[in-house]
Parts: C-alpha cells; structure tokens; sequence
C-alpha cells in the first residue's frame, strides 16, 4: 500500500496525531521505536523538545538529523492502537 502522512501534530510527549491521505487518522506512540533503536540517528529524538521539531516533508515526517519514518510504519503503528 503506498500511502502519505498529510498532517501532524505532536499532542503529547511521544504522541502523534498523523492524518492520512486516505483519510484515516490515527495517534502514534513513538517511545518504544526510539528508544528500542540503537541506532545514532535515533539518539536526539530521546528529547521530546527535539521530537517535536518535526517538519511534514511531501509524504511523512522528517527531522534535522536527516530521519525519516516511512508512512507506512506510521499507519501501522497507527492502526495497531484502534
């Protein structure tokens, strides 16, 4: 499924609202995928003030550090909590 992220808003520490452009919406808890993944480029977004400077690229979320999560690990993760 290809799929984009068309808003967001950070709502609450960790927590995503994301819209869809197939016009679901969903919250994200991204806790557990920054803090699970080793990996460096995960280490600033360990910050919630870093978090939340996010900007919404042509099709998902984007940071500074170059980090990108794909809109469909997104809708999944949305998905997964309704």
């Amino acid at each position: 499924m290809i799929i984009s992220v068309t808003k967001a808003e950070n709502i609450k520490d960790y927590f995503i609202m994301l819209n869809f452009d197939n016009g679901t919406k969903g919250i994200v808890d991204l806790r557990e995928t920054i803090f699970n993944d080793k990996r460096k480029i995960f280490e600033p977004l360990r910050s919630i003030e870093y978090l939340k400077k996010f900007t919404l690229g042509s099709w998902t979320l984007n940071w500074g550090n170059k980090l990108d999560l794909s809109p469909e690990y997104l809708y999944k993760l949305a998905m997964v909590k309704k």
